[in-house]
Formats: C-alpha cells, sequence, structure tokens
C-alpha cells in the first residue's frame, strides 16, 4: 500500500479524533512501515469540530470571557484557522445546556448572546469567514441574544428596548440596525446543520426541542407564539419568511436569527467539515481510508462523520473500513458502502472499562494492526502473482 487516510471522528467521552489517528498510524507503521499515512481528524459539526479543524488547518484557539445562557460571565473558546480569516465556533461553548444547571433550564430565560460575543471578538481579529456548529444549545431565543452582542436592538411597541431570552419574542415590535456592527457587512457565515425543522409550528423549534431544554407544555406554547410573532416581524422588515425555511428551527431557532439578518448558508456539518478541509482532494490518490466513532448503526448515515467520509471516498472509488466502541446492524453498514467494520472491543467489560481513553487507545491499536494484517497478506500474495504474471492484483 501506497497511502492510508485515516480520517476518523472522536469516540465521544473516551478519545478525541487525533488520539485515534494517532493509534491508529502507529499500527500502520508497523504493518506496512513504506506507506505514507495522512491523518485527517474530522468531526460533524457538533463537539470535537473546532479542535480538529484548528489542529489539521494550522490554526489556534482562543479564549474570550463571555456570558453563558443566564448572562453570567464564563470563559469560553473558539477557533481561527491559519488563513487568519476564518473562524471555528460551537454556540454549545458560550450558549450550551450543560453550562444551565438543571433546576435553572427555561428557554424562556437563556440566550445566545454568548454566541454573539464569541462572534464580535473572531470579528474584531479580522475573521470574515466563519463556521459554527449550532448543535446543543440552552435556548430558543430565535438568536435574538447572538444578534443583540452584535449591535441589533429588538424594541418593544413603547419603543423599549427588549431584554434577553425567549420571552422576549412576542414582544418585539421593532428591529433597530443602526448600531450593528459594520464589519457583518463582509461576514459571511456557514451554519452546521443537520435538521430540517421550520422556525415555528408544531414541527418547530418550541415543540420539537424545547421540552429537552426545561420547557413544559405551557412555556411550548409560549414560546412557539412568541417565534411566530418574531417570524411575522422578520417578514414585515426584513422581506424574508423566515417560517418556511427547512433548518430555521435549528438551535432553538438560531438558525433562522442567522439566514434573516447575517449573510448564511446552511449545511450538513461533516460537509462543513469536509469543505473546509479541502478532504476530497487530499484524499486523491489513497489505497485505503480508515474513518470511526464511537458507535456504528443505522444512524450513521444520518449526517455522521464517517458517513460524509464514506461518500466523498465514494467518488474516488476508495475502499473505507469503520471501526467503532460498539457496532450495530453491520449488515446495514455494509449496504450504505463501507467495505467493512469492526467493533474495537477484544472481550466483555463495563461501559466504564471499555470508555477509558487508555484501554479504548489500546484497543484501536490492536484492532486495526489485526485488520491490517490480513490484508497485508493478501496485498503481498497479490504483489507476488502480479510480478510473476503482470497483471495487476486485485486487492487495493
Amino acid at each position: 500500500m501506497k497511502k492510508i487516510v485515516i480520517a476518523s471522528d472522536s469516540f465521544k467521552g473516551s478519545v478525541t479524533s487525533m488520539e485515534v489517528s494517532d493509534c491508529v498510524e502507529i499500527s500502520i507503521n508497523k504493518i506496512f512501515p513504506d506507506c505514507e499515512v495522512l491523518k485527517i481528524p474530522v468531526a460533524d459539526g457538533g463537539e470535537g469540530t473546532t479542535e480538529a479543524l484548528v489542529h489539521t488547518l494550522n490554526g489556534e484557539m482562543i479564549f474570550c470571557l463571555v456570558h453563558d445562557p443566564l448572562m453570567n460571565i464564563i470563559n469560553a473558546k473558539y477557533g481561527i484557522l491559519g488563513d487568519s480569516k476564518t473562524a471555528v465556533i460551537e454556540m454549545a461553548s458560550a450558549s450550551g445546556l450543560p453550562l444551565v444547571p438543571v433546576e435553572k433550564r427555561n428557554p424562556m430565560n437563556t440566550s445566545t448572546y454568548g454566541t454573539g460575543e464569541l462572534i464580535k471578538d473572531a470579528l474584531i481579529r479580522g475573521c470574515v469567514n466563519f463556521l459554527i456548529g449550532i448543535g446543543g444549545s440552552a435556548t430558543n431565543d430565535a438568536g435574538t441574544g447572538m444578534l443583540q452582542a452584535l449591535g441589533f436592538k429588538f424594541l418593544d411597541k413603547d419603543g423599549k428596548e427588549l431584554g434577553q431570552g425567549g420571552r422576549i419574542l412576542d414582544k418585539i415590535h421593532k428591529i433597530d440596525c443602526s448600531q450593528v456592527m459594520p464589519r457583518l457587512e463582509e461576514a459571511r457565515f456557514t451554519i452546521a446543520c443537520d435538521v430540517n425543522n421550520p422556525f415555528s409550528g408544531e414541527n418547530g423549534a418550541a415543540f420539537v426541542y424545547a421540552r429537552q431544554k426545561g420547557a413544559d407544555d405551557g412555556v411550548i406554547r409560549l414560546l412557539d407564539n412568541g417565534l411566530k410573532s418574531f417570524a411575522a416581524i422578520i417578514k414585515k422588515e426584513r422581506g424574508i419568511d423566515i417560517d418556511n425555511i427547512p433548518g430555521a428551527g435549528a438551535a432553538g431557532g438560531l438558525g433562522g436569527g442567522f439566514l434573516a439578518f447575517l449573510t448564511t448558508t446552511l449545511k450538513p456539518g461533516i460537509e462543513m467539515v469536509l469543505d473546509a478541509l479541502r478532504f476530497d482532494e487530499q484524499i486523491k490518490d489513497a489505497d485505503l481510508i480508515i474513518t470511526g466513532e464511537g458507535k456504528l448503526d443505522k444512524q450513521t448515515s444520518m449526517g455522521k462523520a464517517p458517513y460524509g467520509v464514506l461518500q466523498a471516498a465514494q467518488k474516488q472509488n476508495i475502499p473505507v473500513i469503520a471501526i467503532g466502541g460498539s457496532i450495530e446492524d453491520a449488515e446495514a453498514l455494509n449496504d450504505q458502502g463501507f467495505l467493512s467494520v469492526f467493533s474495537i472491543q477484544q472481550g466483555a467489560a463495563t461501559l466504564e472499562k471499555a470508555m477509558d481513553k487508555k484501554y479504548a487507545m489500546n484497543n484501536i491499536k490492536y484492532s486495526i494492526e489485526q485488520i491490517l494484517r490480513v490484508i497485508r497478506y493478501y496485498y503481498d500474495n497479490d504483489a507476488k502473482e502480479n510480478r510473476r504474471t503482470g497483471i495487476a492484483p486485485p486487492y487495493f
């Protein structure tokens, strides 16, 4: 083999995507010592996206003080890539559900203001391109908090400026854009969005997602009414019917907030990441791609990183092997196009042990080594046959 690409997501809660890559590389070097190994850590737009892109594209992590969903000051982070013009932000770092104690979760109160502060900081540092993951939000404010941090003001019927949270949505009467940051004019946003929920209604942000953020039935109805009201204001003032755009309901309506007020494109998370990595170019001439994530099952094809890797590989007829902490329905995964799928588990183990970093990393190295030993056997034998007959070997 001349070139193997490692493009794995993290095994969440256990091993990072970079650590997976390092483990796989060790085994490749042991079995195919002369093979070129290209490590491209990937993610699906959620947790780990910033680290994966920053590492691969020679970026740096930026830390700054922002407001959490309840407007308390916290230290959050985002990435600036090696071009110094592209920021990578996971909104959950500033506005995520884990930042709010369970007893205080109520999307009537929580705000995306901190996410806006991360964007503002990146704008001040000269960024014009933004890659933003919006999963894991604690909010249902339609992005009003994020927009407020960037200079937008939302006014009530008396012209008074409104505060924070989902509770303001049905009170918005006018939008004041007079103090919006001028740098936003040239800014372009790509949002990792893997859902098609509309802004409001029974399939919208409030009815589908607000309960897991602490809302009861009454609060859900209030939030949905607020989203409908805000959508009407947006249509009146900006000429955009946000209520019927698929994905506008993502992250408590944050997707809609981006679409209505900023120059924005919604993309599946893994597509956003692979485009940023120029993945199609990097995998050219690869003999094999090894991918993986913590769990592989039928849902892998629903926007997960390994499936995005597979789709890119299929365009170039590159075989893909996938590894996971657990495997469900291997036949379905093979039908999707994976050459083969393997669990890294070597025997019975408690969940705690299976997710232990050192244990998991050893299992990854062992599993990959065993897989490659089989490939090496047939590769060597076919090479011998090729030298004898002059016919190209059928394996890789």
